[in-house]
Formats: C-alpha cells, structure tokens, sequence
C-alpha cells in the first residue's frame, strides 16, 4: 500500500464527511466505500456507519461499526454509535456494554458521548441514579454539553 494510496484513501473520507454533514448521503456512501476500498480504516467504516444511520438503515450502521472494531479495537466511536444505535431500537440493556466499552477504548476523544449515551440508557431502564451520574460525568467532561444538561432536566421533571 502506498502512502499515495493512504493518502487518497483519507481525502475521500474528508470529501465524504462534507457530502454526509450537507445531507447528500447517497454521494456519502459512495465516497466512503471508495475509501475503504483504496486503504480501509476504523474511522471510514465507522462514519460510513452514521451516514446509513442518517438514512434509517440502523443495522447497516451497526455492521460497519462492528468492521471499524475490526480494524482498530481501540477505537471508541464505533462502540458509541453501536451503543446508540441499540438506544434508538430501544435494546438498553445490549447498548451498555457496547457504551462501556467506548468509555474504556484507548483512541477516543469524545467521552462525553458514551456517558451520555449511558444515562439514556438507565433513564429509560428508570435507573435514575445511574442515569444521573453519567450525565454529571459527561457535563464534567464537556460542560457546555446541551444534551447531558437537557438529560439532567428531563430526570429532574420526572423525580418530581
């Protein structure tokens, strides 16, 4: 593989991401298997993954996310997205491992995510001391947070 391969390999996957964040995600899709096919990565897999989550295709999602995992266990995104993609489906008990998991991967820059996801997940289960404690941990994380805060109010309105 030649680093010129790499290389084009990771100008897809930029090109991809601003087809996918615009909504095109039929050219999305596209440009991401392209660069899976010159140099595959955790990171094309896995955002390949949220683009067919974009477009309802949750257990596509799923399956590009357990490939990233393939490629680099120590990644954590795919193990999020997983984890939310079970709490879309309402599988909160399958999604806390997979959450878990994220929180502990080495390569991972967003832990606020996973304990976010988390306290979805005891929410919805009514583990509300859970539920809150993963949300605090997220808002410690990233304190400008809007959904750990709006989670945090959502629990508050129900323990009144």
């Amino acid at each position: 593989m030649g680093s010129d391969e790499i290389q084009s390999a990771w100008e897809l996957l930029k090109e991809a991401y601003q087809y996918q964040m615009g909504g095109d995600y039929e050219m999305a899709v596209e440009l991401y298997k392209r660069s899976l096919n010159l140099h595959p990565t955790a990171e094309a897999y896995t955002f390949l993954g949220w683009t067919y989550n974009d477009q309802g295709r949750i257990e596509d999602a799923i399956a590009e996310c357990k490939k990233a995992i393939q490629i680099d266990p120590d990644f954590g995104n795919p193990y999020n997205d997983i984890g939310a993609y079970l709490i879309e489906k309402g599988k909160f008990d399958e999604a806390l491992p997979w959450l878990e998991r994220a929180l502990h991967s080495e390569r991972y820059e967003s832990y606020h995510y996973p304990h976010y996801n988390l306290g979805r997940a005891y929410m919805a289960k009514e583990l509300y001391g859970k539920a809150r404690h993963h949300f605090e941990q997220a808002l410690e994380i990233s304190e400008n947070y809007g959904p750990a805060k709006e989670g945090l109010k959502s629990l508050s309105r129900k323990l009144q």
